[in-house]
C-alpha cells in the first residue's frame, strides 16, 4: 500500500466545540513551570495512531463532544477513536475505531458524542504543526503549543509513520459504568483531613460538575471534605490524577493540563491506568474511588 502523506493536509471546515492538537506531551519541564500536557485520553490517542500505522508520539486532533468537519487535500488515511461519535465521509456513515481512506476532496465529519467526552482523529504521518519544547500538544493552562484548531486551518501531514497495522479495526471500548470506579491511593496529604472525610472520599459517590476541562474536573458530593490541619500549606508538586481539595472542600481531579505545583492539600491520587477513563467523564457522570495500596500507583 502506498504511503501517500506527501504534500497532503486536512482543511478544517468546522471545529466543533473545542479542538486541539495533542501528542504524548512534553515531560521533563516541571522544574521550569511547564506541565506535561498531551492527550487527555492517552489510550484513545495511542489507539488512533496504531490504527493508521503511526508512531505513538504522532500528533492527533483531540475533539471535545464532536462536531469537527475536515476536508482532505490529497489522499490520506485516518482513524477516529475515543468518545463514541457518528462518523461520516461525504455524508455516508462510517465506523469509528477503524482505518478510513480519504480521497482528495472527501469531507469527513464527526457528529456529536453519545458516550464520553473526547474523540481523537489520527492521520497517517501525524499532524505536522510546529513543536514547542519538543511537543505539538496544546497546553490550555499555560497556552504553550499550537493555538486551538480554527475553521480555515490547513493541517499538514507529517512523517511519523511506522509499519502499516495488521488489522484495520479494533473493538471499541465498553460503555463506562455509572458510577465509574477508579482506583486511588490516599495521600500525600490525607493526614491533613479528618478521618471521617478520608473515609467519605472512598465511601461516597461523586458527580462530575459542569466545571470540567483539560486542567481538571470539579467533583460534587453529599458534603464537603473537612481538614484537620488548617495551616497554610507551601506549594507542592502536582501530578495528573491528584485529588486536590480547595477551601470549599470539593475535590478537583487534575487531568492532563494540571498545574505543576499547588497550594492546597491532595487527599489522594488516582491510579495512572484510570486516567484515560477519567478524561472521558462528562458533566453529570458519577464516580467512586476504591482505596488502593501504594504499589498500585507509580510514584
Amino acid at each position: 500500500m502506498r504511503d501517500n502523506r506527501t504534500m497532503a493536509c486536512l482543511e478544517v471546515v468546522r471545529t466543533g466545540l473545542f479542538t486541539t492538537v495533542q501528542d504524548r506531551g512534553r515531560p521533563g519541564y516541571a522544574s521550569v513551570g511547564v506541565g506535561e500536557s498531551g492527550a487527555a485520553d492517552r489510550f484513545a490517542h495511542d489507539c488512533a495512531n496504531r490504527l493508521v500505522g503511526n508512531q505513538s508520539g504522532a500528533a492527533t486532533l483531540e475533539v471535545v463532544l464532536g462536531g469537527l468537519a475536515v476536508r482532505a487535500a490529497g489522499t490520506v488515511s485516518v482513524a477516529v477513536t475515543g468518545a463514541r461519535t457518528p462518523v461520516t465521509v461525504n455524508s455516508e456513515s462510517c465506523a469509528d475505531y477503524t482505518m478510513l481512506h480519504l480521497n482528495s476532496g472527501d469531507l469527513l465529519e464527526l457528529g456529536y458524542t453519545s458516550v464520553g467526552l473526547r474523540s481523537y482523529l489520527s492521520i497517517r504521518g501525524g499532524f505536522d504543526v510546529p513543536a514547542v519544547m519538543g511537543s505539538r500538544s496544546t497546553d490550555t493552562l499555560s497556552w504553550i503549543g499550537p493555538d486551538p484548531v480554527a475553521a480555515g486551518d490547513r493541517l499538514p501531514v507529517g512523517a511519523e509513520t511506522d509499519s502499516w497495522p495488521a488489522d484495520e479495526l479494533v473493538p471499541p471500548p465498553a460503555t463506562p459504568e455509572d458510577p465509574l470506579m477508579m482506583h486511588a491511593r490516599p495521600g500525600p496529604r490525607d493526614d491533613w483531613f479528618t478521618a471521617a472525610s478520608v473515609a467519605a472520599l472512598f465511601r461516597e459517590t461523586w458527580t462530575v460538575s459542569a466545571d470540567t476541562n483539560r486542567v481538571g474536573a470539579k467533583l460534587e458530593g453529599p458534603g464537603a471534605l473537612h481538614r484537620s490541619v488548617t495551616d497554610e500549606m507551601p506549594s507542592e508538586a502536582m501530578v495528573a490524577g491528584s485529588l486536590q481539595v480547595p477551601p470549599n472542600g470539593r475535590p478537583i481531579l487534575f487531568l492532563a493540563d494540571h498545574p505543576v505545583t499547588g497550594g492546597y492539600p491532595v487527599i489522594a491520587v488516582v491510579a495512572e491506568d484510570d486516567l484515560p477513563a477519567a478524561a472521558q467523564l462528562r458533566p453529570g457522570h458519577r464516580v467512586r474511588f476504591h482505596r488502593e495500596v501504594a504499589s498500585k500507583i507509580p510514584r
